[in-house]
């Protein structure tokens, strides 16, 4: 159950072995964090409950001597931004570690899938997505503080709320703090069970269109009606052959609604679409090929809303610099830290969509975020730990 019991190459060093056998000493402490932050349910949607979570999160944070702030939401929690300086070098640019926590979990879910330890994992609502994160932000700061009396540079730690629904309202937040930071290390999960970093992510796009017919009794005037169901249909097949798997471009169209009695012809018909990129460059023909979309049928109108609300988080220079940087200090701890590129898309792609250096997939390692199975093992807390508290010294 212990990762630090695993073989370590020959060329570990005895200051990183240190480093890994301080935090497999405070193992079931980071484990009591996460699971405190797991049983304080965090649904994106209800914000007295998310900004209890947050009240104590920034008292964990405070505890180490961040100064907190709070930047108020109407309609989702209280995002949480904490300032740690570093005497004598204020003047250096702070690295961001970035995250949220709010959950997709409807409050009462934790009554049916419980936090608990069996074995290696850890399970419970959002202990993946991304609270063991959360923890691992706290421990990884407060080791510095140990070792070195006082935090070695300036730390920024952004919180948001609504990051699993959008991130609407905190996106402008993350992006005027990454501009004045030297790098953003993102505590999302990692990715599969070797714990690999994020280095490219998708962008995200959502779309709706929408069809207007005119309705008419099915039997008594059938011909009077024009179908929006069936015109949308055709639509449909249209828009799924805009996705081009060689560029990385994925068009789905995952909700479609329409009619309301299976005797009248439907006047109104509609279809969500997820839309995914790889690369930026990719943005506007997609935009381009939904805008312009035109009926079939003359006598229907088509309306077509949304557009790409999250750039890709490319392979930059920075970005592989980054990455570099980590695979140098996880041989150091004793391991071969993999990279992976995703089709889901984080707040690190707006980081990275500036040119800030971002490094995502640094939390938790497990499975089954957003699903009842969603568990964290706990063997990997030491080294994860370990690899987060290097980084904010070295980038």
């Amino acid at each position: 159950m212990n990762s630090i019991s695993k073989k370590v190459p020959a060329h570990s060093s005895p200051e990183a072995q240190r480093r890994l056998a301080y935090f497999g000493e405070r193992r079931d402490a980071i484990l009591s964090t996460i699971r405190e932050l797991v049983e304080i349910e965090s649904p994106s949607h209800n914000k007295v409950a998310v900004d209890r979570l947050a009240d104590t999160v920034a008292l964990k944070f405070s505890q180490l001597g961040g100064e907190v702030r709070f930047h108020r939401a109407k309609d989702f929690g209280n995002h949480l931004q904490i300032a740690f300086d570093s005497p004598g070098r204020s003047a250096a640019q702070p690295v961001l570690l970035l995250g949220h926590y709010d959950t997709v979990y409807p409050l009462g879910t934790l009554a049916a899938m419980p936090c608990r330890a069996v074995d290696n994992k850890l399970t419970g609502p959002g202990v993946l997505d991304m609270k063991s994160g959360i923890a691992l932000m706290l421990h990884a700061l407060s080791a510095l503080q140990a070792w070195h009396g006082q935090l070695p540079r300036p730390v920024t730690v952004l919180l948001v709320s609504d990051e699993e629904v959008g991130s609407d309202s905190s996106r402008a937040i993350t992006e005027s703090l990454a501009k004045k930071a030297s790098a953003v290390l993102v505590l999302e999960p990692s990715y599969g069970f070797q714990g690999a970093v994020k280095t490219a992510r998708k962008g995200v796009g959502e779309y709706l269109v929408k069809v207007t017919g005119k309705a008419s009794h099915a039997g008594l005037d059938f011909q009077k009606g024009v179908n929006a169901i069936l015109e949308l249909a055709r639509q449909i097949e249209k828009i799924s052959r805009f996705t081009d798997l060689k560029k990385g471009l994925t068009v789905n169209v995952g909700i479609v609604s329409g009619g309301s009695r299976t005797n009248v012809v439907p006047a109104e018909a509609a279809a969500q679409i997820d839309v995914r990129i790889a690369r930026i460059k990719d943005a506007a023909g997609i935009d381009k090929q939904m805008r312009s979309l035109r009926p079939f049928n003359r006598k229907c109108k088509i309306e077509i809303t949304g557009g790409i609300n999250r750039p890709p988080m490319e392979r930059t220079a920075g970005v592989a610099a980054l990455y570099a940087q980590a695979s140098v200090i996880a041989r150091e701890l004793g391991w071969k830290l993999g990279e992976a590129a995703v089709g889901g898309g984080s707040d690190g792609n707006f980081t990275a969509g500036l040119g800030i250096p971002t490094l995502d997939g640094l939390g938790g390692v497990g499975d089954g975020a957003h699903t009842t199975h969603e568990h964290i093992l706990i063997s990997e807390l030491p080294r994860r730990a370990a690899l987060l508290a290097r980084l904010i010294e070295a980038v």
